[in-house]
């Protein structure tokens, strides 16, 4: 999911890890069939969509981008009350991936931000639009 920003941060244990202005969250799930492929193709979508004011994309502006993995964008709801997680990928296989994407983003010039993967993490993020997209490969 990718969300325009006036700015964004994640704080952990009272520790800003990430933070940017004027740019892009990305609130990233994977799921068991992504691969690396998957990684450099998410990468390109985030960094060329053109999501920003005038049509424009963090390639054609700079604008900083901030990773957030988020394994419960695959939560399943669809029986009872609690959430399945089945449909995410376990963490010894999306760890990889999400930085992965995080790589592939600064190889392509981004500026990029991140959280901090399998922590308890408070993500404050004050919306442009708010313009939202969600991306699925």
């Amino acid at each position: 999911m990718v969300q325009t920003v006036g700015r964004a941060s994640v704080t952990v244990d009272g520790e800003v890890v990430g933070a940017i202005e004027n740019g892009l969250l990305v609130l990233l799930g994977v799921t068991h069939t992504d691969t690396a492929q998957t990684a450099q193709t998410m990468a390109r979508k985030v960094h060329e969509v053109r999501i920003l004011d005038g049509e424009r994309s963090a390639a054609d502006t700079g604008a900083q981008i901030l990773v957030v993995s988020q394994f419960t964008l695959y939560g399943d709801v669809r029986k009872g009350r609690r959430p399945s997680w089945t449909a995410a990928a376990p963490a010894e296989v999306a760890e990889p991936l999400v930085t992965a994407v995080v790589d592939a983003l600064r190889e392509r010039g981004a500026k990029v931000e991140t959280g901090r993967f399998q922590t308890h993490m408070l993500v404050e993020s004050l919306n442009i639009g708010p313009q939202t997209l969600l991306l699925d490969l």
